[in-house]
């Protein structure tokens, strides 16, 4: 994993996979499988099993469910809100498998930067204005802002899921940041 002169991945230990229980030693292993590397992510969160199962359930039911928001878009939300909440783990993962999901190489660093001169669609836009107050102030969310987005087509439950992901990577940015988890440098490169 780490050697003396690379950083460390988290401020906590990482535990040896062959420790892991069986299932998550196996979701791991089918991760490395699919990408080519673990994301440190699953190495910093296995080191409490409950809430690894926990976490990646809320976070597959969120992310790789059907609906109307895209998987691209549901990565705009998270790149966005991340940026917002200066989390470089979440905001460099997650913005190569934006780059992968939209095939565009740019997207990320647009979005993450200023989300409201990239290059995106009005509706985009709009579903980012909602997760941004959601994230940095959820208590001023009243009903104009839910018909803003009824406007551009959103139905109750595409906001729902604009809620929830920015509330799920709410507590993600904050774990990561606290944790100091560090991106792979995989990422970096991945989807340009």
């Amino acid at each position: 994993m780490s050697n003396d002169t690379t950083p460390p991945i988290s401020r906590y230990p990482i535990p040896k996979l062959s420790s892991l229980p069986d299932d998550i030693r196996r979701r791991i292993e089918a991760v490395q499988e699919k990408s080519g590397f673990v994301p440190n992510v699953f190495l910093v969160l296995a080191r409490r099993p409950d809430e690894f199962r926990a976490f990646f359930a809320y976070h597959d039911a969120l992310m790789d469910k059907p609906g109307g928001l895209s998987k691209a878009e549901r990565e705009m939300i998270v790149v966005a809100t991340s940026a917002a909440n200066q989390c470089q783990y979440c905001v460099i993962a997650h913005g190569a498998i934006l780059r992968i999901r939209a095939k565009n190489p740019l997207i990320a660093d647009q979005v993450a930067i200023n989300y409201r001169k990239a290059d995106i669609t009005p509706r985009q836009k709009a579903m980012i204005d909602f997760a941004m107050k959601i994230s940095q102030a959820a208590y001023l969310v009243d009903e104009t802002d839910f018909e803003a987005l009824k406007a551009f087509g959103f139905e109750e439950e595409d906001i729902w899921d604009i809620m929830a992901i920015t509330g799920l990577f709410g507590f993600s940015n904050r774990m990561a940041n606290v944790a100091a988890m560090r991106p792979n440098d995989e990422f970096y490169t991945l989807g340009r």
